[in-house]
């Protein structure tokens, strides 16, 4: 089996399918931008956009054009592999950038499987549910004309994945049969499980017993609930006092954009809260293993999002045995019953997240039965079980 991967950032949410298909022993190529980190043994065929800041376009299609530009970067390079010989059984594309515009231009034979990671909703999604970040009615027609570019994408593929149910739920119900429920699953089990202590940047050292409390996102943003956690700070801080707060994630923006007249979001946050920083530990991206670490000595981990795509911070944090505090939203819902594997809370509700977070941090033994069902449900996550899938949908493809 020959088996092309297309991802603008490779491998992406397919790491773990390439690293099963070197496993098998089958040929893997793959296609994806010049910054794309690539895998181990993985041919990487790297690109370079070729249009930015495209002047003279309307400002709704921008993203489309780049697209399209993207798209046609991605044509050349399949192109050179068919006039090679290389001829893929089964194609696994992200196609949320244009790469997979014009795939089925060179191989209008060979199956495409995407990845149908989120369609864009003007109201009942992230969009319209922070009215502290209202958007403008221009931006829900730009969501309008980049969904057109989805629709091409879903139009063209064989067969659809989406990671969870509300995922797959945003696209037109016209083509949801055509998309199958699949999570790309998580590493269930760290090394790090029975560790007993870890040593942040800060010099800081947080222990098993501890009343520590986790916040986990790529990137410290409202999407992520970053300015609900931070006004919740206080108060956790107030009832408990002794309370050692890991902060995990970078300063720049993944979704949505920067605050005005500060740098990041902590810079914000801060000067809006009155914390105490000794026990507030910002330590920015760690390495896998220091952050699946982080979480095994985790008491209470706080998960915030918009109605949006869910993070795997979310199901690593279950797995680790954390109690997660989650934002009542449905994405969150969808993994989350409140009281029996998890807690939920209202997105926006401050002090109801600190009180949250402090019942559990002053609990004795009262939230284990809860932690048992939070890593039995994230066990339905499973990498294996999420690898298995795909490979499923490629051997029905094959046939």
């Amino acid at each position: 089996m020959n088996l092309l991967i297309i991802h603008q950032n490779f491998p992406g949410q397919f790491r773990h399918v390439a690293l099963e298909a070197l496993h098998r022993r089958l040929v893997v190529v793959a296609v994806g931008r010049d910054t794309a980190p690539g895998v181990a043994g993985v041919k990487l065929y790297r690109y370079r956009p070729s249009r930015k800041n495209i002047y003279g376009a309307h400002a709704c299609l921008h993203k489309c054009e780049e697209a399209v530009s993207d798209g046609q970067q991605v044509k050349r390079i399949l192109l050179g592999l068919n006039q090679a010989g290389f001829r893929p059984d089964v194609i696994l594309a992200h196609p949320g950038w244009g790469e997979t515009l014009f795939v089925k231009d060179v191989y209008p034979e060979v199956p495409l499987v995407h990845l149908c990671e989120y369609y864009y909703r003007a109201q009942g999604a992230d969009s319209d549910f922070d009215p502290e970040f209202p958007c403008a009615i221009d931006a829900f027609s730009r969501l309008g004309i980049l969904n057109s570019m989805h629709l091409l994408n879903i139009e063209q593929c064989n067969v659809g994945i989406a990671p969870t149910q509300w995922q797959r739920s945003l696209f037109p119900k016209a083509y949801q049969s055509k998309i199958r429920v699949i999570h790309e699953g998580v590493v269930q089990v760290a090394d790090s499980e029975n560790l007993k202590s870890v040593t942040l940047s800060d010099g800081c050292t947080i222990t098993a017993g501890q009343p520590v409390v986790t916040y986990v996102a790529r990137n410290l943003e409202p999407y992520r609930g970053f300015h609900s956690f931070m006004r919740a700070i206080p108060r956790i801080q107030e009832i408990c006092p002794n309370a050692q707060i890991i902060v995990i994630g970078g300063e720049g923006v993944s979704y949505g954009r920067m605050p005005v007249g500060y740098p990041n979001w902590r810079s914000k946050m801060l000067a809006e809260v009155d914390v105490d920083i000794s026990r507030v530990h910002f330590v920015g991206k760690l390495t896998y293993q220091t952050y699946r670490s982080v979480l095994s000595l985790s008491k209470a981990h706080v998960y915030l999002t918009y109605p949006f795509v869910l993070s795997w911070s979310l199901l690593e944090a279950m797995a680790s045995g954390c109690v997660v505090i989650g934002s009542d939203t449905a994405p969150v819902r969808e993994i989350i019953e409140s009281g029996a594997n998890g807690i939920l809370v209202d997105f926006f509700d401050a002090e109801g997240i600190a009180s949250a977070v402090c019942r559990v941090l002053t609990s004795f033994g009262g939230f284990e039965s809860m932690k048992d069902a939070a890593r039995l449900k994230a066990s339905e996550f499973d990498v294996v079980k999420g690898v298995s899938g795909y490979f499923e949908v490629f051997n029905e493809l094959m046939k």
